[in-house]
């Protein structure tokens, strides 16, 4: 398909779709002579993508240049690409080392891994945004005098664990391993959303059951 083409089926316009290629989120498109180019299906994909991370996800353009520089790094192991594509999404702000708080929150996020048995999600803290945010998370509960620690997260982590195992089973649906990692970084835009929805959702409907409206 032409550049008008793409436009139509995406719905961006070509102005936006020539910026995105000089900006390298989109992969030229095959040359036909000096001025037209043709483009295909995976440009249409790709473009849906790169819109949903921009409009959906609110990601800045460098972002999303990072992000698609992992998705397509056909040179890395598969968790390792899938790992570097999701952690250059926007995180929590690093945690403070020094602060008491933070120390004794890193113990108990290190004492769930080990009660879970999750060796490789341990070997993974050091470089692991997903850690650092559990961390921030839980030094946060116990600076206000919440005692939320792994026993307490260890009902709700082996209920991710589940849902990271429907969510790899889908994404092992798609043919190809830079359409599997774009479907996952997709998943983190548009379904962590979605599941943040139905767990407030599940709350209220627990609520009204065990307190009712009065």
């Amino acid at each position: 398909m032409r550049l008008a083409e793409l436009s139509r089926h995406s719905g961006v316009s070509v102005a936006t779709i020539k910026y995105y290629l000089r900006e390298g989120l989109l992969m030229p498109g095959r040359q036909i002579n000096a001025t037209t180019a043709e483009y295909d299906e995976e440009h249409l994909r790709r473009l849906r993508l790169v819109r949903a991370m921009i409009q959906i996800g609110r990601l800045p353009v460098a972002t999303v240049r990072e992000v698609l520089g992992h998705v397509d790094d056909d040179s890395l192991p598969r968790t390792i690409r899938l790992g570097a594509a999701l952690w250059a999404l926007p995180q929590v702000p690093e945690p403070d080392e020094d602060d008491e708080y933070v120390q004794a929150a890193h113990q108990e996020v290190d004492a769930l891994l080990d009660r879970l048995g999750w060796e490789n999600a341990k070997r993974l803290a050091t470089i692991s945004p997903a850690y650092r945010s559990l961390v921030v998370a839980v030094a946060a509960f116990r600076r206000l005098g919440y005692g939320w620690g792994a026993e307490q997260l260890v009902p709700y982590a082996e209920l991710m664990h589940r849902t990271a195992v429907l969510d790899l089973d889908l994404m092992e649906t798609h043919p190809s391993q830079a359409e599997q990692t774009e479907f996952a970084v997709l998943g983190a835009i548009l379904n962590e959303p979605a599941m943040r929805a139905l767990h407030r959702l599940a709350q209220e409907e627990e609520s009204s059951r065990r307190y009712g409206f009065e």
